[in-house]
């Protein structure tokens, strides 16, 4: 061993000698944590000056003096570490012992939101069904949200009074519709997709609306696709969503992205069928917009609508999640509760 390495393995090593002497010698946590920060200390520590000064000497001393300063240190960790168990342990032998006889206290239990689970049963029963998922961005451009789905520039959905604008042509998207023209235009039948995500409407917060709410979008182009099929997916749907024998109903309605148009209620699942206020004593609850999409959409995405069809709809994982759990209001679903959620631990 070189004249250069052997003096700094010899201070190394009279250096862990002193550290383990006075660890054994100390009285308390406070002493031995002031230990820790005199010799490992990561700024002022005296074996930590040492490591610093590694660089300024030779490769071959280096290495030795390297390999030397790290087994001190792993020492003096675990006199360190051994001292501090063994203080810890002594203490609570002095404590009095707890009371196992007191009520313990509660635990509560991580759970998923009401509205993620319902986003993860769709997702599923979708999924098995052949469609992928797909998303998109919240801030649109007024194009993509309304133009390209045929809004007619009168509509009301296009006024300040219903739609947040961003300026400059943006605004943040009132439905995942805007993900449909963005597939259309990248992407070429067939189509079969699932869009959740964020949208946004001058909507008053009250037991069935709120301004910011999640949807979920689903999508088919095809050839030879038809309102029977249509039909057919969601009635389907709608009975692995609830229960088996849900009832279910189309009702005519309008989009001006699909033609034709329809709402589809299920059964209050709440009621299941005298009314409530849930479902505003009708007996049916709504629980999406759809119908196949207009000619006038494929138009504006460069395909051919005399080749072409499909249907489109899109979902409420809130309302959804009210039917399937009982939630009487919508708003309890924005509150962060955490007692609302763990009703729901074993529901995923």
């Amino acid at each position: 061993m070189g004249g250069a390495s052997g003096d700094h393995v010899a201070t190394l090593a009279a250096l862990e000698e002193e550290a383990k002497r006075r660890i054994r010698a100390a009285d308390g946590l406070e002493a031995l944590r002031e230990l820790r920060t005199e010799f490992l200390g990561r700024k002022a520590g005296r074996l930590t000056a040492i490591l610093k000064s590694l660089p300024s000497l030779d490769p071959d001393t280096r290495r030795v003096v390297g390999q030397k300063a790290n087994d001190v240190k792993r020492e003096i960790e675990g006199s360190l570490t051994g001292a501090e168990v063994g203080v810890q342990r002594a203490s609570s032998l002095l404590e009095p012992r707890q009371d196992l006889t007191m009520p313990a206290r509660p635990v509560w239990r991580g759970a998923k939101h009401p509205t993620t689970l319902v986003i993860e049963k769709v997702s599923r029963i979708f999924g098995e069904l052949g469609f992928t998922r797909a998303v998109g961005p919240e801030a649109e451009t007024d194009w993509h949200n309304f133009t390209a789905l045929n809004f007619p520039k009168d509509h009301p959905a296009l006024d300040a009074h219903d739609t947040l604008y961003l300026g400059e042509g943006a605004l943040l998207r009132t439905h995942t519709s805007p993900v449909q023209i963005r597939l259309m235009l990248t992407h070429r039948p067939p189509i079969r997709v699932l869009i959740p995500g964020m949208c946004y409407r001058k909507d008053a917060f009250d037991a069935s609306h709120a301004p910011a709410f999640q949807q979920i979008e689903g999508l088919v182009v095809d050839e030879d696709v038809t309102f029977v099929d249509f039909k057919a997916t969601l009635t389907l749907f709608a009975q692995r969503f609830f229960r088996a024998g849900t009832k279910v109903r189309f009702r005519p309605s309008f989009f001006p992205f699909t033609e034709p148009s329809a709402e589809m209620d299920v059964e209050c699942q709440i009621c299941h069928g005298p009314g409530c206020a849930t479902c505003k004593y009708t007996g049916w609850a709504e629980i999406m917009g759809c119908g196949m999409v207009d000619p006038a959409v494929f138009e504006a995405v460069g395909l051919d609508p005399d080749r072409y069809t499909g249907w489109a709809c899109g979902m409420g994982p809130g309302r959804m999640a009210q039917q399937l759990f009982g939630i009487p209001d919508l708003r309890l679903l924005y509150e962060a509760d955490v007692r609302l959620s763990a009703q729901f631990a074993d529901a995923g």
